[in-house]
């Protein structure tokens, strides 16, 4: 009897340290838009990219980042040197000349020159309607990533028009995320 409840008690802890943001492709997320309007948080990061894995590892974990995205996003995993086909806006995107006896670099996909990606990782925010709202360049802590993450999906961004409008904002932000 003790071997099961012990049994059932780390099953039970487990999960819950198991929980992890829902990633989806970026097709999916563009048709869920549809039925459930919400905006779409890009991670573009490639295989190589120490930051991106750091980004993955330590903020894409974090309990109070993962709930928070989870609610209010659709979060979308894009590999920006794969060589997925996309469809979107009527257009179809690739990577034409990647080459998949690479080990390291490749060449870049696209979208991720349609979105000006240039630095990895790069954290892409796109509004309801699939429109560009902007990008979150290199790594980022939980807390440090908090900030966008409410700033976008409360619309807040659209009232900041300077650097000095930031700062306001941000010297008046609670931060609420553990790092």
């Amino acid at each position: 009897m003790k071997k099961i409840i012990f049994t059932l008690i780390l099953i039970t802890t487990l999960s819950i340290n198991a929980q992890e943001i829902h990633w989806m492709n970026f097709e999916q997320a563009i048709e869920a838009q549809k039925t459930n309007p919400k905006k779409i948080m890009v991670d573009a990061y490639t295989k190589w990219c120490g930051p991106c894995k750091m980004l993955d590892r330590n903020t894409f974990h974090n309990p109070d980042l993962v709930a928070y995205v989870n609610k209010n996003y659709y979060a979308v995993k894009f590999n920006a040197e794969g060589n997925e086909k996309i469809e979107f806006k009527g257009k179809t995107f690739s990577n034409p000349n990647f080459d998949p006896n690479k080990k390291g670099r490749n060449s870049s996909h696209e979208l991720a020159g349609y979105y000006g990606v240039r630095a990895y990782p790069t954290i892409l925010f796109i509004d309801e309607k699939s429109d560009f709202i902007g990008p979150l360049v290199g790594y980022k802590t939980p807390k440090q990533l908090e900030i966008f993450l409410k700033i976008f999906k409360n619309d807040d961004y659209k009232n900041i028009k300077t650097k000095e409008d930031f700062e306001e904002y941000s010297s008046n932000f609670a931060y609420k995320f553990k790092d």
